[in-house]
């Protein structure tokens, strides 16, 4: 079960004007379950991604990228959940640049405009007819981005998500409503190294296209970027933000304006609970775990003691035993690869329990505090090097008997 997290309810997602979803059943890899999500954006409105890290990257990840580069302004997102269209070679371009044809015919755009996205199992072929038949339905479909068309947009996207994952803000910009609505899935193959498995935001912010990029960035690096399950980085990941221009204030121009704060800070949020829900429901996740290391000399060198804790086996089970075996912590700091890092120094916390002092056992810490922390479904794990002002944060689960079963059964 997921930890602390329930499906979104549509009546908290707001709509977002210049942009239509379309969601239909195609049996890409199952029958009688909503596997196909088009986005249709007005035109002029702005698309800014961020992809996987993996340079064994899947055939829409590569398309993604050579439509972005090439332009005109992106007009649709085709995704298929079922199949991940990774590791199918020529064949597999080629299939999915024959679903952005489809599309394109129908929405009457170039196929350069439309953008595909596949998840599901790495190395089978890719069933494009399906996706094609499906395509008259979908488009007809086609209805305004309300909360309704949100929720199923998110259930349409899942894999092994017990859940649907999405969030939704908004924010006064230039005396305007402004909206910020978004959907993600994953829940396995979790260290995304650049965002998540699948992630779709949209705005209707009137926001200067070259700071599209940036800004989708930033949020990626302080959200999905700060995520952990298994730390396995997936061959589709991606992420992208859409900006319909609709809002009708002044156009935002620079970042650091009173208006791009608030709409950063916007992005930001629902990046985060978005990413934050990914951890959540982790494949036989129990626990929720923030991990924060602070006084590093610099913000990388406390990322790498954080995601050593949070990707150690020998940690996640233990949170899962609810067992205060601690020294697996520092082990994982110690291994992390910071250079002349001086353990006489680091403290360790368990939420308000301090359990290492000066790299050593603190001499009034008892171990049914550690345990009685350990028990919770949320957890933060504080480690201090005292090396300097930097810190950063990482958000894991455990790992449970039920991750092995849910990997092990997948193709079945």
């Amino acid at each position: 079960m997921p930890v602390n997290l329930s499906a979104p309810d549509p009546l908290s997602l707001y709509a977002v004007p210049g942009l239509r979803i379309g969601v239909a059943m195609a049996g890409v890899r199952k029958p009688n379950r909503r596997d196909l999500v088009v986005f249709a954006l007005d035109e002029g409105a702005a698309v800014a991604g961020v992809f996987t890290r993996n340079r064994f990257c899947a055939a829409p990840v590569q398309l993604c990228r050579e439509h972005l580069a090439q332009g005109p302004g992106v007009r649709a997102l085709l995704v298929n959940t079922g199949n991940a269209n990774a590791g199918t070679g020529a064949d597999g371009l080629a299939r999915a640049r024959r679903s952005c044809l489809a599309l394109a015919a129908k929405l009457g755009v170039d196929v350069q405009q439309v953008l595909p996205f596949s998840t599901g199992v790495i190395m089978e072929t890719l069933p494009v007819e399906r996706i094609e038949a499906a395509l008259p339905a979908i488009v007809a479909a086609l209805g305004p981005a309300d909360g309704a068309a949100w929720a199923e947009a998110a259930a349409g996207i899942m894999t092994t998500d017990t859940l649907p994952k999405a969030a939704s803000r908004q924010v006064a910009i230039g005396g305007r409503t402004v909206t910020v609505t978004g959907i993600s899935k994953g829940a396995g193959m979790i260290r995304p190294d650049m965002a998540t498995m699948l992630g779709f935001m949209a705005t209707d912010a009137v926001i200067a296209p070259a700071l599209l990029q940036p800004l989708l960035r930033e949020a990626a690096d302080l959200s999905f970027n700060r995520i952990t399950i298994d730390g396995d980085t997936s061959t589709n990941d991606s992420f992208v933000l859409m900006a319909t221009q609709r809002a009708g204030h002044a156009p935002i121009t620079a970042l650091d304006s009173a208006e791009g704060r608030a709409l950063r800070d916007a992005v930001v949020a629902v990046s985060q609970q978005l990413a934050q829900a990914i951890v959540r429901d982790g494949e036989g996740a129990t626990k929720f775990i923030t991990v924060q290391v602070q006084g590093g000399r610099s913000e990388a060198e406390c990322r790498l003691a954080a995601y050593a804790i949070a990707h150690s086996p020998l940690v996640k089970t233990a949170f899962f035993a609810s067992d205060p075996n601690l020294g697996r912590i520092l082990a994982a700091v110690g291994y992390a690869g910071i250079a002349d890092l001086d353990q006489s120094l680091i403290d360790l916390y368990l939420d308000d329990v301090h359990v290492v002092h000066e790299g050593g056992r603190r001499p009034d810490y008892r171990e049914e505090d550690g345990q009685r922390v350990m028990k919770q479904s949320e957890i933060v794990v504080r480690v201090h090097l005292h090396r300097g002002p930097a810190e950063t944060t990482v958000w894991t689960c455990d790992l449970s008997h039920d991750y092995v079963s849910i990997n092990a059964d997948y193709r079945s």
